[in-house]
């Protein structure tokens, strides 16, 4: 057993350089727009859906931008996420209206 006191979340450094977890970041990013995920700060759920809109524009720049230089892991990550965004964010304007 270690003597450490345990580390807060604060205390422990991400990765950087690493795409898949940049790419995370941003999906997260739109997922608390979205309001499927709850803001830690707050503690709510609240959609914006402009802002979840950008996000999405972003991870669509980053995939053209990085066509033909990402691997193979990579890029399907890239796909997955601005998929699942794009299913999400269908969903709030169906929801809406």
């Amino acid at each position: 057993m270690s003597d450490e006191a345990p580390r807060t979340a604060d205390e422990v450094a991400l990765p950087g350089g690493n795409f898949q977890l940049f790419v995370q970041k941003l999906g997260y990013q739109a997922l608390l727009s979205l309001g499927v995920l709850e803001n830690p700060l707050t503690k709510e759920r609240t959609v914006n859906a402009e802002q979840a809109r950008m996000v999405i524009d972003d991870l669509h720049m980053l995939r053209d931008k990085t066509a033909g230089n990402l691997g193979e892991e990579e890029e399907r990550h890239l796909e997955e996420v601005i998929g699942q965004l794009e299913e999400q964010f269908e969903k709030i304007g169906s929801e809406a209206g």
